[in-house]
């Protein structure tokens, strides 16, 4: 059955992906081997992708492939390889994070179906029309939305895509960067090691996980959701077994036929603690939680009997036969289902000996339709006289004639696409380090970064401060990073730039498209994850004057990166490695005991920043710093000095050691500038 709105389903094995198929899905998403969110999942090599393709595809079942990471300039080769394979397999769409990997994609295969990952931050109108006007099908929205907002996207005239069960991460997806600051491992490039789960406190306890929040689920909400104009409900899970797939699915085609699933059974099968539905109701309280043992336990018991409701094959339509057996010829057996025809032949019948061929005897062998997606739709047999054939010969034919179905169903089904070769990004600007930026945090730091070759001021600290004395030319705005309020968002940028700004900070997607209509110099930031050649050549042509490249990537990988656009590096401050709309100080101790941090198990204080209790910024324990190490930074323009509770002694101090050059500090970190991550 085709709804018009899809129930999407994870799979990380064939198993899942049968069970999803099987439960009712619409539509699976898959990784292959490699480009993959989930690299720790069993994933598909090319001949599974095949067997996925085809299996989804006889079922009218559609197959996404994810190829949602941060890709390097050395593995484009290798990325244009796979995705010229998963395309050849059947894929339907890909679901990409990196710019630089959509460029790649429409370049090779420019006909693809391209989804923007829910990786890629999208929170707003200008995001999702961003990625409209730039080839995408289909957005994947952010998990932090409300029910207004994901309307109010979902009105436009692009797929919305939302996730309405499962993990639900503290971290808005795309921006989080502690599991590589931690350990190397980078959510962007499919490895998160999940230490969010881990003890944290902001009290230094070591039995609270005040980062971990309880699972997604908007089940009963999806009625709602239809009539917003949602196109997609996806599920999370690509790494869970098989069963909490095919259930997951149960419910969600109950929630839409109008029915309220079985929501213990679904945290029987896995929950931490139950389920938050806080982003959608915008109740943000509750929302907490961690697996536990009677999480565990609760499932063992409940497996062997979803099994059960995923093994079985589905019936999809009736098959209608007719069958020709004529003396001397070979006999005939036409098969058509769901406006699909097949014919094959088979034997020549022989004289019948005792009793003859009959049409009741056809029937009865056609009808052996078990392990198939048919039902038995009836015959239309034309026999002759004094004839017979075998029960072995009909079977051979309606086997036959049923796999001749069942590729002509797949080969429907199947996306044909023409390839092009990737071109080679030969551009590339020489970069010398010549500018100094300071970002601050509050009019306070503003007077104490005027050596700054440029500084870069918070939108609202730059309207509140109209008294100080600074060269306009040299301010660079900085909008908030997650946007609630994006009509009123855009009234204050249109009245910074009344005010005089000429350059924005383009943290999200959103602001390239706001802010070029505002006619700001754009300047792209940490946050868009920029990591090679492609993204960089994406970025300069949708008019940004310089970008901000991530800091998950090594001086090597920087200096070799091919630029027609200057670049330029964070090479001082505690990193933001948490944006988040839920506040774990609030739920622990609330607001009036906040000490504005949180500590891990290990006793290291994360200083939290809280944006007008709207969001909040988790900062890394220590900071970077880099100063006595700028001979080893090659090809770029820039560098910045991230500055968020320094004094303002403390700012001028750290600006001219960037000038002068300076000795090492103590309790500092290189980031990942040297290490890099897997």
């Amino acid at each position: 059955m085709i709804r018009n709105n899809e129930i999407l389903a994870p799979a990380g094995s064939m198993e899942s992906l049968t069970a999803a198929v099987n439960c009712g899905a619409d539509a699976v998403y898959i990784g292959g081997k490699n480009f993959s969110a989930r690299q720790n999942a069993v994933n598909f090599d090319t001949e599974e992708l095949k067997e996925a393709a085809d299996f989804c595809h006889l079922h009218d079942v559609k197959l996404y492939v994810t190829t949602n990471t941060i890709i390097h300039d050395q593995q484009a080769k290798d990325f244009e390889k796979f995705i010229i394979s998963a395309a050849k397999a059947g894929t339907d769409a890909f679901i990409v994070q990196d710019m630089g990997a959509a460029k790649i994609i429409k370049q090779v295969i420019p006909d693809a179906m391209i989804h923007g990952s829910t990786q890629m931050s999208v929170h707003t109108k200008e995001a999702a029309l961003f990625l409209k006007e730039n080839g995408f099908k289909r957005v994947v929205l952010a998990r932090e939305l409300d029910a207004d907002t994901i309307e109010d996207i979902s009105s436009l005239d692009i797929e919305t895509e939302v996730f309405v069960h499962g993990a639900l991460c503290m971290c808005l997806s795309g921006q989080c960067y502690l599991s590589s600051l931690i350990g190397q491992r980078s959510a962007n490039r499919g490895l998160c090691a999940q230490p969010c789960r881990l003890p944290y406190s902001s009290l230094g306890k070591e039995d609270v996980n005040a980062l971990s929040l309880k699972d997604l689920s908007l089940l009963k909400h999806l009625i709602k959701l239809k009539m917003a104009g949602v196109t997609s409900f996806k599920i999370e899970g690509r790494m869970k077994r098989p069963e909490y797939v095919a259930s997951a699915v149960m419910a969600c085609v109950q929630a839409l036929d109008g029915k309220m699933p079985d929501m213990s059974l679904l945290r029987a099968i896995f929950s931490r603690n139950g389920f938050t539905d806080g982003y959608y109701t915008g109740k943000l309280d509750n929302m907490f939680g961690v697996r536990e043992k009677e999480d565990v336990t609760a499932a063992a018991k409940l497996l062997p009997e979803i099994r059960k409701n995923y093994s079985r094959e589905i019936k999809l339509s009736a098959v209608h036969f007719k069958a020709v057996v004529k003396r001397d010829e070979p006999a005939t057996l036409m098969a058509g289902a769901s406006g699909i025809k097949a014919e094959v032949t088979g034997d020549i019948p022989e004289e019948a000996i005792n009793k003859p061929l009959d049409g009741d005897t056809i029937a009865r062998q056609l009808s052996k339709l078990g392990g198939t997606i048919y039902e038995f739709g009836g015959v239309a047999a034309y026999i002759d006289d004094d004839v017979m054939l075998s029960a072995s010969s009909i079977n051979s034919m309606r086997r036959s004639v049923i796999q001749k179905l069942d590729r002509l169903k797949i080969e429907k089904n199947t996306p044909a696409y023409e390839f092009e070769k990737l071109d080679n990004i030969n551009e590339n600007i020489k970069e010398e380090l010549c500018e100094i930026r300071a970002r601050v945090s509050d009019s306070a730091q503003i007077e104490a970064a005027k050596k700054a070759d440029k500084i870069i001021i918070p939108m609202e600290s730059f309207l509140d401060a109209p008294g100080i004395n600074y060269d306009i030319s040299k301010i660079i705005i900085e909008p908030p990073r997650f946007i609630l309020n994006e009509p009123e968002t855009i009234r204050l940028l249109k009245l910074c730039r009344e005010n005089g700004a000429e350059h924005l900070l383009c943290n999200n997607i959103a602001y390239i498209r706001s802010g070029k209509a505002l006619g700001y110099t754009l300047h792209g930031d940490f946050s868009l994850n920029v990591s090679n050649s492609y993204s960089l050549k994406f970025y300069q042509q949708q008019g940004l004057e310089d970008i901000t490249l991530s800091f998950e990537l090594k001086l090597g990988q920087i200096a070799a990166l091919k630029k027609n656009i200057k670049t330029g590096l964070i090479t001082y401050g505690n990193l933001p490695v948490m944006l988040c709309r839920s506040c774990p100080i609030r739920n622990e101790i609330g607001c009036e005991k906040c000490e504005k941090c949180v500590f891990d198990r290990m006793g290291m204080k994360n200083k939290v920043i809280c944006h007008d209790k709207k969001y909040i910024e988790i900062l890394n324990s220590q900071p970077l710093y880099m100063a006595d190490r700028l001979s080893d930074i090659n090809n770029v323009s820039f560098h910045t000095l991230y500055f968020t509770n320094e004094s303002p002694e403390q700012v001028e101090e750290i600006i001219k050691e960037y000038i002068n050059g300076a000795h090492s500090r103590n309790n500092i970190t290189r980031g990942l500038y040297y290490r890099g991550v897997l």
